[in-house]
């Protein structure tokens, strides 16, 4: 395997490996390693689920490009660089899935039938991290989890991407493609953080039909949300690994920002960059290192 994957998150923490004392890296932190090695892509597609698929040919619904298809769109963007389908096969290894994930950075993994093409499921960060969760729960547990996420170097705590509230959308989708970042934690006058703008919320300027007033304000546009998405959920220096898997899986987030008692940024803490550290970490591959 090549070990130069990247985090689809942020910038790379403070230094190399999460600082996992060897021992626990050798004994502890192998638990999660050989439980994804040993469980295949199949066993986490849930028993029930929908699956939408588009058609290529299907018209693009927006008030000036309404005449465009989505294979038009494919076109002119592979007119600049060329990413083939990133797949999976039903029996490739959850390990194997959560290094596809993060080596490509990408967020959706398709199961694919290796014979028939079809896809079966969509495997993502949260579904791995959720299936971790609750069947890791037969395992030993690690004694690295009941450490903090700061102590591990779990997260991104330099150089933060941030947004003022008052700033608008079109500087929020520009610091999107400058840092490479999915989602940005919204602070307020005080350097308070207040809210969360991920790159999920401009799907929505398209819902409301307003994609084309780019200088509405962030916290215009978190209140204009028409739907209960991901909210801004917080951690502190204080709390372990643990508190943070569990506040993650639990809430069905992306990411935890993490404060200081006054509520200031501190850093982030992603999906991504626990599966990292629980993951690959452990069999030597450090996906930060390019």
């Amino acid at each position: 395997m090549d070990p130069t994957a990247e985090p689809s998150q942020q910038d790379s923490p403070p230094s190399g490996l999460p600082l996992i004392e060897r021992t626990d890296l050798l004994l502890d932190a192998k638990v999660y390693m050989d439980f994804m090695m040993k469980h295949c892509c199949y066993d986490a597609v849930p028993t029930s689920s929908k699956l939408v698929i588009f058609d290529t040919t299907l018209e693009v619904q927006i008030y000036e490009i309404e005449e465009h298809k989505i294979e038009t769109w494919r076109d002119i963007y592979l007119q600049g660089s060329f990413k083939p389908l990133v797949s999976i096969s039903p029996n490739a290894s959850l390990f194997d899935a959560v290094y596809s994930l993060i080596k490509n950075k990408i967020h959706r993994l398709p199961v694919m039938d290796p014979v028939s093409g079809n896809v079966l499921h969509i495997l993502t960060h949260k579904r791995l991290l959720k299936f971790l969760h609750i069947f890791g729960a037969m395992l030993p547990r690690p004694h690295f989890l009941q450490k903090t996420v700061h102590q591990l170097g779990i997260g991104t705590f330099r150089d933060v991407a941030l947004i003022q509230e008052n700033s608008s959308v079109y500087t929020a989708l520009e610091i999107f493609v400058d840092r490479r970042v999915s989602a940005l934690p919204v602070v307020n006058e005080a350097g308070k953080v207040v809210g969360l703008y991920s790159r999920f919320d401009v799907i929505h300027l398209a819902a409301q039909k307003t994609y084309n007033n780019l200088e509405l304000s962030v916290k215009e546009a978190l209140k204009q949300r028409t739907l209960c998405l991901e909210g801004v959920l917080k951690c502190y220096s204080h709390e372990t690994l643990e508190v943070v898997i569990n506040r993650i899986a639990k809430e069905q987030v992306h990411r935890l920002v993490l404060v200081d008692e006054d509520h200031h940024p501190k850093g982030i803490v992603s999906l991504s960059d626990i599966l990292q550290a629980l993951v690959l970490s452990p069999a030597g591959i450090d996906s930060q290192a390019s």
